[in-house]
């Protein structure tokens, strides 16, 4: 999983970046201090691997790991090559999903590139940006479009989405929040790869007294939940600032002081869970002596899909995925106990595969 962290200058999202990659991004307060992406990544948290390389005595434990990337600073003009716009664009067309970061503290020591906080204005002027970018490409499709129709009328329904794209986009909405009922539409409409279909969370970035409570009495932060739920877009709560505190602590000490502020988790760990459930993914676990491993995959995966993801010969040679829930598995302490019980079950390739399976495929090439 690839995610373009994208902001206003001084907004915080060089500071979080550095936090969560422990990279080296440069974080001024300056507009576009960042100019080409910096990348890192991070391991995804998950206590089950812990206790599944501990009752396999595993030589080696590998989670999962999301890719971030920092992406220059945006301003207005973007789209016409304004600032960094151009490298902007073409970095965030890389990516799976975008975690805007929105400024909703007050701080007179840091300056504001447009002069004062408004998180959905904010939002706008990045979302504008990619509208205007999203435009020029739908043009130039329904231009050929058109001209391929005249000949080839099955092209007709292609062209009306096209104009209902182009009609939206206009009206300033993002295409994510344009919809769309068949199956058929929705899979030309991602076809497209528009910037603005991409999946977005929104990270909030505020004061450290803002944080015990979810922000719950922070205007901004409650402003843009509004304006996320109305595009089926994810929100989450951090302090940039807190995050860079704690980002060189171990476990125990982060815990520790996370718990002094009120808050059950870190900023890290609430992107991962909200990333997670805006791209629909769940991890499966495989175990054994050699290595405990997670692999994430989109919730609906069949099992030969899942075994897909170790390595090809698998999914074309699929034969059988031996199943036995994770919860099983550590309640009766092995394998073999669990298949004594009856909980480890042979499924076929029409099995779909659940968050938490710990499975073992049988392939054959």
């Amino acid at each position: 999983m690839k995610l373009g962290i994208v902001g206003l200058p001084n907004v915080g999202k060089s500071t979080l970046f550095n936090s969560m990659t422990l990279g080296k991004a440069e974080a001024a307060n300056y507009p576009f201090c960042t100019i080409d992406p910096n990348v890192g990544i991070v391991t995804v948290p998950d206590e089950r691997l812990t206790k599944l390389t501990e009752l396999y005595q595993s030589a080696k434990t590998v989670p999962a790991v999301i890719e971030f990337v920092d992406i220059a600073g945006l301003v207005k003009g973007a789209s016409k090559g304004e600032g960094l716009g151009n490298k902007f664009l073409s970095h965030i067309r890389e990516v799976d999903a975008i975690v805007h970061v929105v400024r909703c503290f007050e701080d007179t020591n840091v300056v504001h590139v447009d002069g004062g906080i408004d998180p959905i204005r904010d939002i706008e002027t990045i979302n504008i940006e990619l509208i205007f970018s999203d435009l020029e490409i739908l043009e130039r499709r329904i231009a050929k479009t058109t001209k391929s129709a005249k000949a080839d009328k099955s092209l007709q329904k292609e062209l009306e989405i096209l104009e209902i794209l182009k009609a939206g986009l206009e009206e300033g909405k993002c295409a994510r929040a344009i919809h769309f009922d068949s199956p058929e539409d929705i899979a030309f409409v991602e076809s497209l790869t528009l910037l603005t279909q991409k999946p977005v969370l929104y990270a909030a970035n505020v004061a450290e007294e803002d944080l015990a409570d979810d922000a719950a009495n922070n205007p901004h932060v409650a402003r843009v939940r509004e304006f996320a739920a109305a595009e089926n877009s994810e929100v989450f709560v951090l302090c940039a600032k807190i995050e860079e505190e704690i980002s060189d602590l171990d476990e125990a000490d982060k815990k520790e002081f996370l718990a002094d502020l009120g808050v059950e988790s870190s900023g890290l760990e609430r992107l991962i869970s909200a990333s997670y459930k805006l791209l629909g993914l769940i991890s499966y676990l495989t175990a054994g002596p050699t290595e405990t491993r997670a692999w994430t995959i989109t919730k609906g995966t069949k099992a030969p899909g899942a075994a897909g993801k170790i390595h090809s010969d698998f999914e074309r040679g699929f034969i059988r995925a031996e199943v036995v829930s994770y919860d099983d598995l550590i309640r009766l302490g092995s394998y073999t106990a669990a298949k004594e019980q009856g909980l480890v079950r042979s499924e076929g390739k029409e099995y779909v595969v659940k968050d938490g399976d710990v499975i073992l495929f049988r392939f054959n090439v």
